[in-house]
């Protein structure tokens, strides 16, 4: 491993080869650490305003105490953002990789440890998605646990998915299971990389009280250009 590269753990996964390393990055003169699954990466600390507008968007109009559920742990930036909102009384963590877990949990990623140390966090190892489907829901401990937030960062984007088992999430009846799981008022929030999808905000109306996608600017010195991203986000009636 060269100087600028460090491989900080690789794991063999039902998914595919997993790698978590670290580099230094000349352009932006600063470390960067980054997920690879098999040939595609799935996160990068080199660009993280989304993920974080992602959590404050949802956040922003919603009066407290607030039980939050997370969707994709991820590097944690969403995550720790929710932890920063200063009504938030309980968040749970689901992500389908419990190795992400345990490199939050080991401090192999910055923030990671005194995210997992929080007494308001808790990390699971699940299919959010099959906990989505269920009948008991998003929280195996308390079967039909409804929450004020609900923020989603696993696929790309309601129309590119990381598995094609994930369709149903996206679709009117997923949809109706996910208002189920929201209190009177309550938010879903979903992150995509794609421009917003007219269909989608169509549908997500169809089953929310209302529902705007947001789109989230940031500068990318490496395609010097202008970035953007896409928040989602639905409220059930109050």
């Amino acid at each position: 491993m060269s100087a600028r590269f460090q491989e900080l753990d690789w794991r063999r996964t039902p998914l595919g080869e997993l790698v978590l390393r670290r580099r230094w990055d000349p352009v932006f003169d600063r470390e960067v650490h980054e997920i690879k699954l098999n040939d595609e990466f799935l996160m990068s600390s080199l660009f993280t305003v989304s993920e974080v507008e992602l959590a404050r968007l949802a956040l922003a109009d919603l009066p407290g105490p607030l039980d939050v559920v997370v969707g994709g742990l991820g590097l944690g930036y969403t995550a720790r953002t929710v932890l920063e909102h200063p009504t938030v009384r309980s968040m749970l963590v689901v992500d389908a990789l419990g190795e992400v877990i345990e490199w939050h949990r080991d401090g192999l990623l910055p923030g990671g440890r005194a995210l997992a140390g929080d007494p308001r966090c808790r990390l699971l190892h699940e299919d959010f998605f099959a906990l989505a489907r269920s009948a008991d829901g998003l929280d195996p401990d308390q079967p039909g646990r409804r929450f004020h937030a609900i923020i989603v960062d696993i696929d790309h984007s309601p129309r590119h998915l990381l598995h094609p088992g994930n369709a149903d999430f996206y679709e009117p009846e997923g949809l109706r299971r996910l208002a189920d799981r929201l209190h009177p008022g309550g938010v879903f929030a979903l992150w995509s990389n794609e421009p917003p999808d007219d269909d989608y905000t169509a549908a997500l109306t169809d089953r929310f009280d209302r529902a705007v996608a947001e789109i989230v600017r940031f500068p990318n010195p490496l395609q010097q250009r202008e970035a953007t991203a896409t928040v989602y986000l639905a409220r059930t009636a109050g």
